[in-house]
């Protein structure tokens, strides 16, 4: 069908650390690696108890260093609380460890609230240099010119993709102009994602990174045995985004019999809002959701989400994803 590919937040189940978190983010990159799956996306985000992906540059390069054909990036890194010079010279030092096998997805979001904005010592407002931001990483890999003042060692002149992630018509706006593969957080805010594909495809100009627009689309694929036990399994990511919204985010949940008696009838509006772009269900119910959901859309690549408390079972669901989407390359 289409290229897959797994974008993980290294979660931080209850009862757990972060230290588990990041050995199962690796034996999750092992697994997808040996099931097919084009790329694992790390997503940076700040201040959240279950979510252990911070350091996100630091987790890239143990992934890569785990693993040996997958790609591997962030999903992604969120410029405004980051120096250009210094995302350009993190990536141009992984992509220079691990050639051919690095992406560097870059997100206009803080990835945080607003005091942990602050003591990143950047601010939301940066976001209004983002176009500016980007196209000044952008020159840090192109090759370096006689004279250059400022060079990113190592990054200069190395093939790092760069792709633009966003959930509006910004991000698809920008990918568009400069050439760049677009991903849309479609797994978590789907409500303008047919308009940015469009505007993008609309839009897009040819440029030295790619010639063909190239779109990526997220998607929440629980899957398991049976349609009753991945429902079950979907309440973790079902309380989170409730917890989230509560003010309370925490560590993540184990699932619940009834999500019915958790959450409000206006919290369950949103959440499932939220993640409208979601696949739930046994081996058939996938098969039939993802290819509705391709079908509809047409994605050049689905970036596949799947919060699950058990580790063994997000294995599972991954491999049965894989199964559904490419069945000789997952056996």
């Amino acid at each position: 069908m289409i290229p897959y590919s797994v974008l993980d937040l290294a979660p931080v189940c209850e009862g757990s650390t972060p230290s588990q978190a990041f050995a199962n983010v690796l034996d999750l990159a092992r697994h997808a690696e040996g099931l097919g799956y084009t790329r694992y996306w790390l997503a940076e985000h700040h201040n959240m108890p279950g979510i252990a992906s911070a350091a996100t540059a630091v987790l890239i390069g143990y992934v890569a260093g785990g693993t040996s054909t997958i790609r591997v990036g962030s999903g992604g890194v969120m410029l405004p609380n980051h120096a250009p010079l210094q995302v350009a010279e993190q990536f141009g030092t992984l992509a220079s460890l691990y050639p051919g096998r690095i992406d560097l997805g870059l997100g206009r979001a803080p990835g945080t609230d607003q005091p942990t904005a602050r003591a990143l010592r950047r601010y939301f407002d940066s976001a209004d240099q983002f176009p500016a931001d980007v196209t000044e990483l952008l020159r840090y890999f192109a090759p370096a010119e006689p004279g250059q003042l400022v060079q990113a060692v190592p990054g200069a002149g190395l093939d790092v993709p760069v792709w633009l992630l966003g959930s509006s018509l910004f991000s698809a706006t920008l990918a568009a102009q400069l050439g760049l593969p677009f991903a849309f957080a479609s797994h978590f805010a789907p409500d303008a994602m047919d308009q940015a594909l469009a505007v993008y495809h609309r839009d897009f100009r040819p440029s030295r990174h790619l010639q063909q627009p190239y779109a990526a689309l997220g998607l929440n694929v629980i899957a398991a045995d049976t349609d009753e036990e991945a429902r079950r399994l979907f309440t973790t990511a079902q309380q989170a985004f409730v917890n989230l919204r509560r003010g309370r985010p925490g560590k993540i949940p184990p699932p619940i019999d009834d999500i019915e008696a958790y959450w409000q009838p206006h919290e369950k509006a949103g959440v499932e809002r939220a993640l409208a772009c979601s696949v739930v269900g046994a081996p058939a119910t996938v098969r039939k959701g993802l290819e509705a959901f391709i079908d509809r859309h047409r994605p050049d690549e689905l970036i596949i989400v799947a919060n699950i408390y058990d580790h063994g079972a997000r294995k599972h669901s991954y491999r049965l994803a894989a199964e559904a989407l490419a069945p000789a390359k997952a056996a």
